[in-house]
């Protein structure tokens, strides 16, 4: 549970040693989804499991705003933590946990009132409505448990602990394993089962995790008091543009979403299962942009930009040797893995397509994540923002669409695998010529 100093040591060992945890707990994390997706569509239906993967697409892009915010939390407290400023430490913890609570209850209550409404901006397949408000609504009253556990798993790693945050998902995996048949079939609450299931176990895992850390002294949590002006600014300065980088990330999902339900129910039912092994695949990746941002925040906090660039390099490296293998796997495997989780002719047919296209480009949407981190951890924010906006509007979503117009639903692979080559030269090109560090957040006493 030690935390780790980057400023120091082997990076390519701290890499493996700190990514390893954070790829188990994104894959814990996935589960969720992937446990409701397994059971819904096993126990009922193709049109329940659509439901569920576009109830999902919603709320991943209402939250985006608060966990972009969230996302600051590495790159300001890694910095704090590296330049060894133990009062700034806890002061901005105590204010991103005011500003994240406001923000975490305000983004509840309008799910809640507007769910109908944003089904219906996503032209959702009129038999599959009535079960996707009804598992919208019931996780935007869980929302403050998943952004709870979410906020203290990124403070830890943020503080070179990832380890720890694995204890707290997994209990809350073991749980939903449990409650999930339980409420869905026993006691026949259908897709609100699922729903329930999920923010029970959120739950948990958020009151387990603030109580060991707490209890453990792991990071300096203490009963929150009012941040001052400049505090607050500093995570507004950053976290409106990290928001948006997520917004235009997961509104990007929800286009691209449009254009798969405009193909029908079996295709949307069909995406939705492929997405669910389709999230398996980035994990890693993603793990790797999470580690690098925090080992590059800490570095960048002391000056130490050579290991900055080591950093970068060795992710890439990384990256592209793990992201080749899981694309070997799942072109061989994609329809066994496909089945897991539908079984309707058509659907099946256009998920096992759509994985067996799309695999072998993964390992340039993982560059993204891995540039993106470094050039994040430094606070360039507004770039980063410009790079997703060009990655998901000016390529992923026209691309997107043109190929599936042209050559029918198996464009839809087509289009999203030739995005993320375009994509990473655009990030690639930024963090070579770019000006990203020479963004200073602490020059004066915040």
């Amino acid at each position: 549970m030690a935390q780790q100093d980057f400023s120091r040591g082997p990076i390519m060992k701290q890499l493996i040693t700190f990514a390893g945890p954070i790829m188990l707990t994104n894959l814990l994390q996935v589960s969720y989804q992937f446990i409701d997706s397994l059971w819904v569509g096993n126990l009922l239906g193709a049109n329940a499991l659509g439901a569920v993967t576009i109830s999902s697409t919603i709320v991943l892009t209402i939250l985006a705003f608060i966990i972009g915010i969230n996302n600051t939390t590495l790159t300001i407290l890694s910095q704090q933590r590296g330049n060894r400023d133990k009062q700034g430490l806890r002061a901005y913890l105590n204010a991103f946990v005011i500003v994240l609570g406001l923000l975490s209850i305000l983004v509840g209550i309008i799910g809640l009132l507007f769910s109908w409404q944003m089904l219906s901006l996503l032209n959702t397949p009129a038999g599959m409505v009535e079960q996707a408000q009804t598992y919208l609504q019931v996780n935007f009253l869980g929302i403050l448990f998943l952004m709870g556990y979410n906020f203290i798993g990124t403070v830890l790693r943020a503080l070179g602990d990832s380890k720890t945050p694995l204890k707290f998902v997994f209990a809350a995996v073991v749980l939903n394993v449990v409650l999930d048949p339980l409420f869905i079939s026993v006691f026949d609450w259908g897709i609100q089962g699922a729903a329930y299931a999920t923010i029970l176990s959120q739950g948990v895992a958020f009151l387990l995790g603030l109580g060991y850390t707490m209890r453990h002294r792991l990071a300096p949590f203490a009963i929150p008091f009012l941040p001052t002006k400049k505090q607050v600014w500093l995570i507004l300065k950053l976290g409106i543009p990290s928001g948006l980088q997520m917004m235009v990330i997961y509104a990007g999902v929800t286009a691209i979403m449009s254009v798969v339900n405009s193909f029908g129910g079996a295709v949307t039912a069909g995406f939705g299962a492929s997405q669910r092994i389709d999230s398996l695949i980035t994990l890693p990746a993603m793990a790797l942009g999470t580690a690098v941002n925090s080992m590059a925040g800490q570095n960048i906090g002391i000056g130490r930009w050579d290991r900055v660039k080591e950093i970068a390099k060795y992710g890439a490296l990384y990256n592209l040797a793990i992201m080749f293998v899981i694309a070997v796997f799942v072109f061989l495997l994609a329809e066994p893995l496909t089945g897991l989780f539908i079984e309707e002719n058509q659907a099946y047919a256009f998920g096992t397509d759509y994985l067996k296209i799309i695999a072998f480009f993964y390992p340039f949407i993982g560059l993204n994540f891995i540039l993106n981190g470094i050039v994040r951890s430094s606070g360039a924010m507004y770039q980063v923002l410009i790079l997703n906006i060009i990655s998901f509007w000016l390529l992923r979503y026209p691309l997107t669409y043109v190929c599936s117009a042209f050559i029918g639903q198996n464009g839809i692979a087509l289009g999203m695998g030739i995005s993320f080559i375009l994509s990473s030269i655009f990030s690639f090109s930024y963090y070579k010529w770019g000006k990203w560090n020479q963004k200073q957040l602490f020059s004066e006493k915040n």
